[in-house]
């Protein structure tokens, strides 16, 4: 846990329902000048960011509510921009703009990023800054996917203020269709070598009659 993310989480309820239960003393720590500030996308985060194909996001609507989505997209479609930026393309979706309109009027936000497999997960709050495609083109080569027919409708750069690895002790291990086919990848060659085997041994004795 980071300094940075304490002083973004730890409010004063927070803090006081640590005191009410035990758990301040433990915390204390992490809000001290000596804490790492953990804002910084380091090596370890660029390449986890990388490998991800999509990732839960919230935002604040205008009346304080919590507004928390998928997005989805090839590996990554989340691009690293420098080592306290992030960016993805904004393609036309439902047309609800929920979205795009909480951010206009408050462009703080968070986001999971999941890696089931593995059972890991990397928290990350920042300040999102909604970019129209047309206003800036060399951004938009730098997030758009050359493979996808769709142009997007924007790009949504977020300045990281704090990033946390979260405990992953409750996280099921699930896996993609194509995660669980390289998981089976040994079994299905292992399988064919046996077939091949058994059929060997088949037309061996074949013979002997």
């Amino acid at each position: 846990m980071s300094r940075s993310f304490a002083e973004i989480a730890f409010t004063p309820t927070v803090l006081a329902e640590q005191e009410k239960n035990g758990s301040a003393e433990h915390y204390a720590g992490f809000l001290g000048p000596d804490e790492a500030s953990g804002n910084r996308i380091g090596p370890a985060e660029q390449q986890f960011i990388s490998e991800r194909d999509g990732f839960y996001q919230a935002t604040v609507t205008s009346g304080g509510w919590p507004y928390v989505q998928f997005r989805g997209g090839p590996k990554g479609f989340l691009r690293v921009l420098d080592d306290q930026t992030i960016a993805y393309a904004d393609y036309r979706g439902n047309r609800q703009y929920l979205s795009t309109g909480n951010l206009r009027d408050d462009d703080r936000i968070a986001m999971i990023l999941m890696d089931y497999p593995n059972r890991r997960r990397l928290k990350v709050w920042g300040r999102a800054k909604l970019v129209g495609a047309k206003d800036d083109p060399l951004l938009l080569t730098k997030v758009k996917d050359p493979d996808y027919r769709a142009l997007p409708e924007r790009v949504v750069v977020i300045s990281v203020e704090a990033l946390d690895w979260n405990c992953p002790q409750h996280i099921s291990q699930r896996l993609t269709v194509e995660e669980l086919q390289e998981e089976l990848k040994p079994i299905q060659m292992e399988l064919a070598k046996l077939r091949a085997e058994n059929a060997e041994l088949k037309a061996h004795l074949g013979r002997k009659d």
